[in-house]
Formats: C-alpha cells, sequence, structure tokens
C-alpha cells in the first residue's frame, strides 16, 4: 500500500511534476493532468513510471445522473473523457460520485437518492460510460457517499452485479460509509466487513478520519487522520492483504496537516509492522 495526497505546486512539464512529487515524499498521486487533447498522458505516464511512482486516481467529479438532460449528458461526456485519460496514463481507477437527481445539487441528501428508479439510472450511465471507453488497465469507481449510493458494502455489492461490467471496481472511503453511532463505535468491525466483502473489487482509498459530536440528533464530522475515532490499526493491516500497489489518498486537509496526518498514518503502519510505501 502506498500513501498518497495532492501536490500542492505548479508545475509545467513531466519532469517539474516528477520532481515535486519526490520532493513531497508521496509515491501514489492524483493524475497531474486533466482530459483533453492535449493533456499529454502518456508522457507523464511514462515518468511516472520511470520514477516508481503510482497515478492512483482520476477525478470525474461530475453529475451524470443530474435531473436536466443536457447536464447529464455534459456530465456522462466529462466521465467518459477522464475514465479515458485515466487508461492512457496508467491510473489505478477513474472515480467520481453517482451524483443526484436534484437539479439544485450534485451532492447532498435528497428524497429520490435511494429510490429504485435512481439505481436504475446509476446503472444504466455506468455502463454507458464503461462501455464508451472499453478499459483493459484501468477501472471506473464510485466513491462512497453517507446519503447516496453506494453508503455500505452491500450497496456497492448491489452496484457491482447491476453493472456488470469488468471495468467497474470500488473506490473505498470508509469514513463517508460511518453514517450512525453504530458504524461509528464499531468501525473496526465494519472495516473488516468492507475489506470481507468489498476486497478484490477494490481500486484505490481515502485517508480521512472521524468523530461523532455531542449534538443532537447525530452529528458525525470528517477530520485529518489521527484526530478522530477511526481504528487505523485495522484499516491498514487490512489494506495490506490487497495489492501491493494500493493507494491510500489523504484529502481534505489544509497544507499544514497533510505532513501531521502523513506521520500519523506511517507511524500506526510502523506500530503494525507494515510497509507503507
Amino acid at each position: 500500500m502506498i500513501l498518497g495526497g495532492p501536490i500542492e505546486v505548479k508545475f509545467g512539464d513531466p519532469e517539474s511534476w516528477i520532481a515535486a512529487v519526490l520532493r513531497s515524499g508521496y509515491r501514489a498521486v492524483f493524475s497531474p493532468v486533466e482530459p483533453g487533447p492535449d493533456d499529454n498522458a502518456a508522457a507523464y505516464g511514462r515518468a511516472a513510471l520511470k520514477a516508481g511512482i503510482i497515478i492512483g486516481e482520476v477525478g470525474a467529479w461530475s453529475n451524470p445522473i443530474d435531473h436536466d438532460p443536457v447536464k447529464a449528458r455534459e456530465a456522462i461526456a466529462k466521465c467518459q473523457r477522464s475514465l479515458d485519460l485515466a487508461e492512457r496514463i496508467g491510473a489505478r481507477c477513474c472515480v467520481n460520485i453517482t451524483g443526484l437527481r436534484n437539479p439544485a445539487q450534485w451532492d447532498g441528501p435528497h428524497p429520490t437518492n435511494f429510490f429504485r428508479e435512481t439505481f436504475e439510472i446509476i446503472v444504466e450511465t455506468t455502463r454507458e460510460i464503461i462501455d464508451a471507453v472499453k478499459p483493459r488497465r484501468t477501472f471506473y469507481t464510485l466513491e462512497a457517499m453517507p446519503w447516496i449510493f453506494p453508503s455500505s458494502p452491500d450497496e456497492n455489492l448491489d452496484l457491482i452485479r447491476a453493472v456488470d461490467r469488468p471495468g467497474f471496481g470500488v473506490h473505498l472511503d470508509p469514513v463517508n460509509m460511518i453514517n450512525c453511532p453504530a458504524r461509528y463505535y464499531d468501525n473496526a468491525g465494519f472495516l473488516r466487513e468492507c475489506f470481507a466483502k468489498l476486497g478484490p473489487y477494490i481500486k484505490s482509498c481515502h485517508a480521512k478520519d472521524i468523530i461523532l459530536r455531542e449534538k443532537l440528533t447525530v452529528h458525525l464530522d470528517e477530520c485529518c487522520p489521527g484526530t478522530g475515532f477511526l481504528d487505523y490499526g485495522v484499516y491498514l493491516r487490512e489494506l495490506s492483504k490487497l495489492d501491493p500497489e494500493m493507494t491510500l489518498f489523504m484529502e481534505h486537509a489544509t497544507p499544514e496537516e497533510y505532513p501531521v496526518a502523513a506521520k500519523h498514518i506511517r507511524h500506526i503502519a510502523h506500530e503494525c509492522g507494515l510497509i507503507l510505501g
């Protein structure tokens, strides 16, 4: 497993990008380029391979199930371009969320989120995205969220079975699925459930933490690794059983917080006798 995070400096070519990555201390990185005809993806992919750096994710952040059909088509096209970029650059996966049927937003609670009709639209659009690219070495993945499909390991499995495409995988963010006190307090058991059910399908992971506040009715906040309640010992031990090049990305932190979070994760890995690249 390989720890990664965002590169907070500017770069203009593969060589300066590699230098910035090496200075950061990461061996796993997000895609350095956006989809487009002049993205120079192959050159960045070759540079990463030569330097022993793993490109873990291409973000396709958009709403392919938007209630507005024009916006939905634009989002689907963006996802197809992003998946194609992941294939060409050699990224482990292309990641998005499923989106919402709410015309006012692309992520968040909404009454239609768990309708059967919504599930079927997600399946249809996911197939369309994958079928347009037919990836051979990367995967299209949907990051779990607390209020939309997939919000549990079983919902992930339901989507895998329904989509029924070899190019479809799992992006694991366990914090996003800890959406009640029961999962919070038994997050070690929940983490084991995630890996037992989804292990063969997981392509990349996020590293965050979570804390339950003493507010009515239930109030859960994500936070930096080491400042919450997530059992990182269990998380890392389960991750270590998967692909040795599995990427674990820190996110949603400040530039000052990332080094502290990385130090915490590496400390837990060392305590567990694990090698974290």
